[in-house]
Parts: C-alpha cells; structure tokens; sequence
C-alpha cells in the first residue's frame, strides 16, 4: 500500500523514506527544496515538491495513499512556509490535507507527542525521535507502517 513521507527532505525523513523502500508497495516523498528530490528519486522514491504547510499540496501529494509518516522537523525547521503563520496553522493544514488525501494511518515521528486533530478519524502512532537512534526511527516507521493493525503497536 502507498506510503508518503511528509518531510522527506529533511535527514531523518531521508532515512525513513530508504527504509519504507524495502517493503512492497509505493513509498512517496514530500518535499520542499526541488534539490533534494534526485536521491529520493534514485532510491525509487516518487517525489512531489511543494509548499510544506499547504494543506492542498500536500493532499495532491497524499492521494489514495494508505499510511502518512510526518517528520516533525519539517513543521519547525528553517524551509519556506506561505501557507501557515504557526506551527498550530501548519499542523492543521496537514491534519486537513490527509484527510481530503483519504489517509488511513499517519506516523508522527518527532521528539514531541502526536499534536491534536493529527490522528483524528485515523489510526496514528507516534515514533520519539529523543528515544531511538535514526536508524532505529526508520526501522520503527517501517515496521508501524507494516503491521495489520496499529493496535498495541
């Protein structure tokens, strides 16, 4: 089943991407700098390059994939954002724009607690950057992203 990673431009977002590439079905990549889309795209990554808290590009993006892996660095970090004013605006945008996308299951991953509204109406489960090496992270993103049922996951 299609996977997106939301923030896959960032360097753990790089990481979690590769990872989901080893697992059957498409993984997708969401990005803000066009520069980076050529190593996602060489890992067989299908990339798509827009504004980060636009809640449109990203439900474009997102379409009809099943699972949605958002990097919470992506919502915080230095890249341009036209679209959201605050962190709050921009996580809304996201919550808003997987929704229109018909996401079953996001992945929070991030140092920081699922934010509110993220995991509304889906199932959603959150990776603690702060407890895991990166390595860890995507392996976990990966296996979350596998299982069934995200039930005690």
């Amino acid at each position: 089943m299609p996977a997106i990673v939301i923030g896959a431009d960032t360097d753990l977002g790089y990481r979690v991407a590769s990872a989901l590439t080893r697992r059957q079905g498409e993984v997708r990549g969401f990005v803000t700098d066009p520069a980076s889309a050529g190593p996602l795209r060489r890992l067989g990554i299908k990339v798509a390059v827009g504004d980060v808290s636009d809640g449109s590009h990203i439900a474009g993006a997102a379409h009809d994939a099943f699972t949605a892996v958002l990097m919470a660095e992506a919502a915080v970090d230095d890249r341009e954002r036209s679209f959201a004013s605050s962190y709050e605006a921009l996580v809304e945008a996201w919550a808003s724009g997987l929704k229109d996308a018909g996401v079953r299951r996001i992945i929070w991953v991030g140092a920081d607690p699922i934010p509110p509204g993220i995991g509304t109406g889906t199932e959603s489960a959150s990776i603690d950057t702060g407890a895991l090496s990166p390595d860890e992270v995507a392996a976990e993103a990966a296996r979350l992203d596998d299982l069934a049922v995200l039930d005690g996951a």
